[in-house]
């Protein structure tokens, strides 16, 4: 039973893959929980819930033992389909748009040439997890976000009222803002 939770804490061995891994986790989780789950910790939960049910049941057809590389590239790419007009520096390289951010880790993992996978078995491929977290969050994304949305919508994740009570803050301040990621440089000309 405990191997259900213990999955997704396992990054490998402590190397700078491992640190990037912790990075991740951290700044992602806490950007979503700031944004998009501000005051609905219940509703973060349950997406937390849903993609490690849904990477479980991938690994028993794909026989996967550690899938903390799928939840992390699924907490990246709902955060990065929340946040389209953010623009992210890469490496100091390059600089694209949020949304095509899982693809460039993608691409840098595949011209990295990173079939070494933390999985004894040998046999899935770092590249097939971060496949695998992208499908995921995506499928989080369109019943979350998307279907809703539409003539006719609903939402099919509903959170249950008990968690809801558990969980939510009962007095949400309706003027929070975070604090910023990165705070540009300068002098402010117009500010107050």
């Amino acid at each position: 039973m405990w191997r259900l939770i213990t999955c997704f804490c396992f990054f490998g061995t402590i190397d700078f893959n491992f640190l990037f891994n912790m990075v991740f986790v951290y700044r992602y989780c806490r950007m979503l929980e700031e944004n998009k789950f501000y005051g609905r910790s219940a509703d973060f939960l349950i997406m937390f819930l849903f993609g490690g049910v849904l990477s479980i049941v991938a690994a028993v057809f794909l026989q996967m033992i550690f899938l903390s590389h799928v939840l992390t590239t699924m907490l990246v790419y709902v955060w990065s389909r929340n946040n389209p007009s953010v623009m992210l520096n890469i490496l100091g390289l390059i600089t694209v748009h949020a949304p095509y951010l899982p693809w460039v880790f993608f691409a840098i993992s595949y011209l990295l040439g990173n079939n070494a996978t933390v999985d004894f078995v040998g046999t899935i491929s770092l590249k097939l997890k971060f496949s695998l977290g992208i499908v995921i969050g995506h499928l989080y994304y369109v019943l979350e976000d998307v279907f809703p949305n539409q003539p006719n919508g609903f939402r099919i994740l509903r959170t249950p009222e008990f968690l809801r009570n558990l969980l939510d803050r009962r007095n949400v301040d309706p003027s929070y803002q975070p604090l910023p990621e990165e705070r540009p440089g300068g002098f402010d000309w117009g500010g107050q």
